[in-house]
């Protein structure tokens, strides 16, 4: 399959330039991520996985998107965007590194994405504003965040087999799910981005997840991003 590969647009005018301008940005964004939508049933339309890579020496990025027939899981298209760093790494606003390549390579799809499967956070944020719910919010879409690690929130250890669920908790507030994808392995850590409510988004990832533990989206998209990422620094 031919990938598209583009070159991040110059950044807007109005993109925060330090921390206090993005967490502005943040605050008025987030009050219009929609938690109470069901979203799309898994196995139906496309399913997209999102996923980025750096090379800081470089301050290059690469971004990766992936479609995948939501049924078979077999991939649609591919399209990846490379450019420079958009944001310093500051906790908590690694979106403001991540989206302008993200958004280039969603707008060099020529298929609707469908679900969009981000590698990292929605609502599961010290500020409830992660990549999957700032993406969603930007552009519409329905998103979910699973990561690879529950960040700074608690959790019990979800049952042994798959399927196994446990809250993610933020003191006494549910941000999100430990989900256990294989029997006896590792969670991951699912959360609400946007227009998709929690228990939906358990069941996308656990459909992703026929036979390893992170989603075949993330997977994909993993792969395709640290690719582009050492040709363009090749």
């Amino acid at each position: 399959m031919n990938t598209t590969t583009v070159t991040i647009p110059p950044l807007p005018a109005d993109w925060p330039a330090d921390e206090t301008a993005a967490r502005a940005v943040q605050d008025a964004l987030r009050t219009r991520v929609v938690r109470d939508e069901p979203g799309p049933p898994p196995g139906t339309g496309h399913v997209t996985g999102v996923d980025v890579a750096y090379d800081d020496e470089r301050d290059v990025v690469a971004a990766a998107v992936v479609v995948l027939d939501a049924a078979s899981l077999a991939v649609v298209e591919e399209a990846t965007a490379v450019g420079t760093v958009a944001f310093p790494y500051v906790p908590g606003l690694l979106a403001f590194r991540e989206l302008p390549a993200v958004l280039a390579a969603l707008d060099a799809l020529t298929v609707d994405p469908g679900l969009v499967v981000c590698d990292g956070y929605g609502i599961a944020h010290p500020r409830r504003f992660g990549l999957a719910s700032h993406l969603g919010v930007v552009t519409g879409r329905p998103t979910i965040g699973v990561a690879k690690n529950p960040f700074t929130f608690a959790h019990e250890e979800p049952g042994a087999a798959r399927g196994g669920t446990a809250p993610l908790l933020d003191g006494t507030e549910e941000v999100g799910a430990a989900l256990r994808t294989r029997d006896g392995v590792k969670p991951v850590f699912v959360s609400v981005g946007h227009r998709v409510d929690l228990a939906r988004a358990l069941a996308h990832t656990l459909h992703l997840t026929p036979r390893y533990r992170l989603p075949e989206t993330t997977r994909k998209a993993d792969a395709l991003c640290r690719a582009a990422l050492r040709e363009a620094t090749a």
